[in-house]
């Protein structure tokens, strides 16, 4: 372990020692979960990166040293010292050799994807900390360490289990999440709301047409009968007039009847 991670470990373990909190069991686990975390991932992104670096520098090399050593061998043979074909040629199968086995072993361990990922999360744990420490960012509605503790305690939580799903990821048990049922899920929301604005809506415009045609209907009605002592109709007439009118009223109803049945 380097030695910025001793440090960093001396100066937050210190500052830990001084946090004002519950009990000194809450110190103790800030040093045994957070404490103990960071310096884990740190230890490992070091271990990581040290092969990452040497299989990258590996590839690299090799991948410009190859095509040179290819060339050389195009040159003419005459001019060439003897025995040059063998060795380039077991040079250019070395290099080869070393560039392909690089590569493989950083694709089959996951070299490059891990170093990142123990990278992140460490930088990501160590800012928590120290937001935690300073009561800021996240932490800034907070008035004291004990008050802002099991929130702490939660998202080292939280950065935790997201690093172990993305480390694990595919190579355990994954509880069958519950399948969306679309149609169900149309049926029971869609067609409850369309139905009830539709209903709503067909409604207001039937009531609208029969109150407006019962109106007419009745001011037509009061029309005739106003007019009938002017032009001295009898009352054998008048009660035909009367009965027409019915008709025509009754026939109205029930084209609003037989409208609002079709909306329907």
């Amino acid at each position: 372990m380097s030695d910025l991670g001793f440090s960093y470990k001396d100066e937050v373990g210190e500052i830990i020692d001084g946090l004002e909190l519950s009990s000194k069991t809450d110190n103790s686990i800030l040093k045994s979960r957070f404490l103990s975390e960071v310096m884990r991932y740190e230890e490992r992104k070091t271990h990581t990166k040290k092969y990452y670096n040497i299989f990258r520098f590996v590839v690299t090399t090799g991948s410009i040293l190859l095509p040179a050593v290819m060339s050389l061998g195009q040159m003419d043979p005459a001019k060439l010292p003897n025995g040059f074909d063998d060795a380039s040629y077991w040079v250019a199968w070395a290099l080869s050799l070393s560039v392909t086995a690089s590569n493989g072993f950083l694709q089959l361990f996951s070299l490059d994807k891990n170093y990142f990922e123990y990278a992140i999360t460490t930088e990501q744990l160590k800012t928590e900390g120290w937001q935690y420490f300073q009561l800021s960012g996240k932490y800034d509605d907070y008035e004291s360490h004990k008050e802002a503790y099991r929130p702490f305690c939660k998202s080292v939580e939280n950065i935790k289990r997201k690093q172990v799903e993305k480390e694990f990821s595919g190579k355990g048990e994954v509880k069958n999440k519950k399948e969306f049922n679309f149609k169900k899920e149309l049926s029971n929301t869609l067609p409850s709301k369309y139905e009830h604005n539709t209903n709503t809506r067909v409604e207001e415009k039937l009531n609208n047409d029969s109150i407006l045609s019962l109106l007419k209907g009745l001011s037509e009605v009061k029309e005739v009968k106003d007019s009938l002592p002017t032009i001295g109709v009898t009352d054998t007439k008048e009660v035909s007039v009367k009965g027409s009118i019915k008709e025509t009223i009754k026939d109205t109803e029930t084209d609003v009847s037989t409208t609002k049945s079709v909306e329907k």
